[in-house]
Parts: C-alpha cells; sequence; structure tokens
C-alpha cells in the first residue's frame, strides 16, 4: 500500500470529519478518500480506524473486499474494460488479451510508466455498441483493436503551444 503526504493527510482528516457522523460512515469516507486522492492511501487506514472505532484490519478488509478501491496511486489513465455478457458476445474477450499485450499489463495493474491502469467492469450501460471501455469519463464503442490504438494514440497526444 502507498502511503501519502502531509497535504493529503490534512484532506483525509477532512474528509473523515466530514463523513464521520453518517450512517455506515466508512464507505462514504473511502469512496470520498478516492475520489480526492484517486486511491486509499495506506497512512489513511489508522485515521479512519480511529474515527469510526474500528480495527485498521476491519478498514483494509473492506477496502480489499471491494474492487472498486485501489490501496495504489493508479496510472495518469484508467481504462476499464466492459466483461459483461453483451461486450463478451461481440468479442471483448479477444479485444481485451490485446489490450492487455499492448500495455504489457494485466488487470488490476498499472504499466512501468505509470500512464495505464487496467481495470475489469461488468457493464458499462453500453450494450447496443459492444465492446466498450471507459476512459475517465468517457465511454467508447464498438471497439475493435484498431479503433483501441487510435483511441491510445489520442491520450498520447498533446498540443503544444509555441510562445
Amino acid at each position: 500500500m502507498a502511503a501519502t503526504n502531509e497535504q493529503g493527510l490534512l484532506q483525509i482528516a477532512t474528509i473523515i470529519e466530514q463523513h464521520q457522523s453518517l450512517p455506515g460512515a466508512m464507505l462514504p469516507i473511502l469512496h470520498a478518500i478516492q475520489d480526492d486522492l484517486s486511491f486509499i492511501p495506506s497512512n489513511a487506514l489508522p485515521l479512519i480506524a480511529k474515527a469510526l472505532n474500528v480495527s485498521k484490519a476491519e478498514v483494509h478488509g473492506v477496502i480489499s473486499f471491494y474492487h472498486h478501491f485501489r490501496s495504489e496511486k493508479p496510472g495518469t489513465h484508467v481504462i476499464e474494460v466492459c466483461r459483461g455478457e453483451s461486450c463478451q458476445a461481440m468479442g471483448s474477450r479477444a479485444l481485451e488479451q490485446n489490450i492487455k499485450q499492448r500495455l504489457a499489463i494485466d488487470y488490476h495493474q498499472t504499466s512501468k510508466d505509470r500512464q495505464y491502469t487496467l481495470e475489469p467492469v461488468y457493464c458499462l450501460g453500453n450494450c447496443a455498441c459492444s465492446p466498450a471501455m471507459r476512459i475517465g469519463d468517457d465511454i467508447h464503442g464498438e471497439l475493435d483493436q484498431q479503433k483501441f490504438e487510435q483511441i491510445l494514440e489520442s491520450l498520447n497526444t498533446y498540443s503544444l503551444e509555441l510562445k
């Protein structure tokens, strides 16, 4: 598990304070931390445990139970490949193998250059355009290897402004 700096710990303390009085506060706290920091740092666990009067092991258990939560900072781009039935019927298994090979990572891993994290999802609600994937807030449908390569290229293309 990765840790965070002092500023991150202040953010975490604020989040805990804002959510700890809610019923079932652990999940809202964990979601808010991950929304702000993109992962749940290891040094957040004792703070959460103390605020909720539970053990660090209980907090860790919740984090490790839900696939949504990350204990490591993800890559710049989180690529979520749909593994739902419709996408599988339209060829997502072959596509996901190509994506894994192209990025040289498996699910729940981040590329060495820290650009990509690959995650499975089980429905993006885009069944009419299967197979599909999501990168950030953008859902891409009717994917094949060529379209994936074009999307990947667009992620790696930056606009430069010369002054």
